[in-house]
Order: structure tokens, then C-alpha cells, then sequence
């Protein structure tokens, strides 16, 4: 990207953030349920890549019908999902308390007011920044981890935005420390350490099995929680009428006599894997994964 067209980019995204924030919630609500609606017609690859995924989740017993059923649904949700992420920062502390509830808030709670730190994996389901603003609104400390988008400027507003709904946010590169050693250290300090999990590409990844294939998740998750002791959760989130709803599966940690430390973060990460499509596979119109994920999968989508 050219400087120029970086710019006309962040300010694309500063003037969405302002316009629908501006919007009545049911003219923003239908805005973005429509243009769902467009992308589902145009078919183009994030389209055709979410129907192979929710392929691989739904199994091949499905109707044809049934699954462009569940495509439509879940442009509609990862809509929902950008249209609610525009306007969280103008919503009130008690807003964001009402617009999420967590089934085992009181475990949470009991953790975050004793100090005791949690490690929250979540997979890009629902609005997990509503999860992290419900949080905050609690009282409670939040960390993670942001990949460095491009171009710049659009990063820093994205970090921006999440630092307004409380979050401390770390760039997964570039900065002074590594992000683990500081996700450890806050794990200790009492804080939640929220990280998206259910995808890593990169040669890091833990490889995993995934709805019957093979998929790599990252490692970070598994690791803080056995550095620090710090209870592994798995979040499931999902859309109702008013608000995001989610549980915690807690995610049991092998001990040191279960093997040396990569032995028990591939255990601990295919665990996490499986209680990610526990969640998923119980809502799946609410898992907003566009991107390709399974390694056997096609590198690049081809006509639907």
C-alpha cells in the first residue's frame, strides 16, 4: 500500500467508527444486517471460505440448503459483530454490564477479586470486545494481545479503541518485551489474560485436531496458564436478541509429571481445541472465521 492509500484506509475506518456511532441502533442494525445480506449474494472468498468452513463443523450430513442457511446466518452475526464493535465506545459502564452476561460470573469474580489471575481463550465468536468492556466495567483488569494490522494507522486506532473499553492491549510484535513474558507477569498480578486462540498459521502453532482435521492454534494460551498456575479457561460466546452470552469450560492443566513443559502445552492446547468445538459446534452461525484454518484445506477458494 501506498502512503496515500494508508491514509485514505485509517480514515475509511475513523469515519465508519463516527457514522455509526451516530446512527439510531435499529438504521445501524439494518444497515449491516443488509449488507450481510450483499455479501451472502456476491459470494466472494470470505463467503465461499466461511461455507467450507461451516462444512467442516456441520459435517457432510447437512443439507445443501440447511448450510447456505447457516452461511447466511453467519455473515449476518460477523455483521452484528463489526456494527456492536462501532459503537461499544459510546456505550455506558452499565451498558456494557447488561450487554453480556457470563454464566460463571461469580467464578470470575471470586478469581479477579483475590488476585488470582485467569487465562481466557476465546475463539472470534459472538463480541468478544464486549466481553472485554463487561470486564472493565467490573472492576476487573484485562490484557491482550493485538496483531500489528496494516497500515499502521489503522492498528493504533484499533488499539486505541479497545485501550477506551478498558483493555491493556500488547502488539504481538514490535514491542520491548516479548508479549509472553508480560501476559505471565499480569497473570500473576491478578489480571484476565484474553486471547483469541482458535487460529494460528504460522509454524509456532500447536497442530491440533479440529472437527475431524488438522488445524494449528497458538501456544500462549497453554503456556501462561502452566508458567504462572494461572486456571486455563475456554470462553463460548453467542448472539441473543439483547445481548452476547457465554460460559467458561475450565481447561485441565497436565502436571509437571505428565512430561517436559512442549509435551504438556500440546496436551493442554488440543484440550482447548476441544472445548473450542463443543462451544462452536453448539452455535455455529456465531463463529466469524472467514480465513482459511485447516491445513489440508485449499490455500485459495475457487468457485462455490
Amino acid at each position: 500500500m501506498s502512503k496515500t492509500q494508508d491514509r485514505l484506509a485509517e480514515l475509511g475506518y475513523a469515519a465508519g467508527w463516527r457514522l455509526v456511532r451516530a446512527l439510531p441502533e435499529g438504521a445501524a442494525a439494518a444497515l449491516f444486517r443488509a449488507g450481510a445480506d450483499r455479501a451472502y449474494r456476491g459470494n466472494g472468498p470470505g463467503t465461499q471460505r466461511l461455507r467450507r468452513n461451516l462444512r467442516q463443523v456441520a459435517g457432510p450430513d447437512l443439507p445443501d440448503v440447511d448450510l447456505e442457511d447457516l452461511v447466511r446466518a453467519g455473515l449476518r452475526s460477523y455483521a452484528r459483530y463489526w456494527m456492536e464493535a462501532f459503537r461499544l465506545p459510546s456505550r455506558t459502564p452499565a451498558q456494557h454490564l447488561d450487554g453480556f452476561r457470563l454464566a460463571q460470573a461469580d467464578e470470575l469474580a471470586e478469581l479477579m477479586t483475590q488476585g488470582r489471575g485467569a487465562v481466557l481463550a476465546l475463539p472470534h465468536v459472538a463480541n468478544w470486545d464486549a466481553a472485554a468492556a463487561w470486564v472493565s466495567a467490573n472492576g476487573w483488569r484485562l490484557v491482550t494481545v493485538a496483531e500489528r494490522l496494516k497500515p499502521e494507522g489503522v492498528f493504533q486506532r484499533f488499539v486505541a479503541y479497545r485501550e477506551q473499553l478498558g483493555m491493556e492491549v500488547l502488539a504481538l510484535t514490535g514491542g520491548q518485551r516479548h508479549p509472553l513474558d508480560v501476559l505471565a507477569e499480569r497473570a500473576t498480578q491478578g489480571y484476565a489474560v484474553a486471547l483469541l486462540a482458535d487460529r494460528d498459521l504460522s509454524a509456532r502453532g500447536v497442530e491440533v485436531d479440529f472437527f475431524g482435521g488438522r488445524t494449528r492454534m497458538p501456544a500462549g494460551p497453554a503456556l501462561v496458564a502452566l508458567r504462572t498456575g494461572a486456571p486455563l479457561y475456554a470462553v463460548d460466546m453467542w448472539f441473543t436478541p439483547e445481548r452476547t452470552e457465554a460460559r467458561m469450560r475450565r481447561i485441565p492443566l497436565p502436571g509437571p509429571d505428565e512430561g517436559p513443559l512442549d509435551v504438556r502445552v500440546r496436551v493442554a492446547t488440543q484440550r482447548m481445541a476441544d472445548a473450542f468445538a463443543e462451544g462452536i459446534a453448539a452455535h455455529p452461525q456465531d463463529w466469524h472465521m472467514l480465513q482459511r484454518l485447516w491445513l489440508d484445506a485449499p490455500a485459495h477458494t475457487g468457485p462455490a
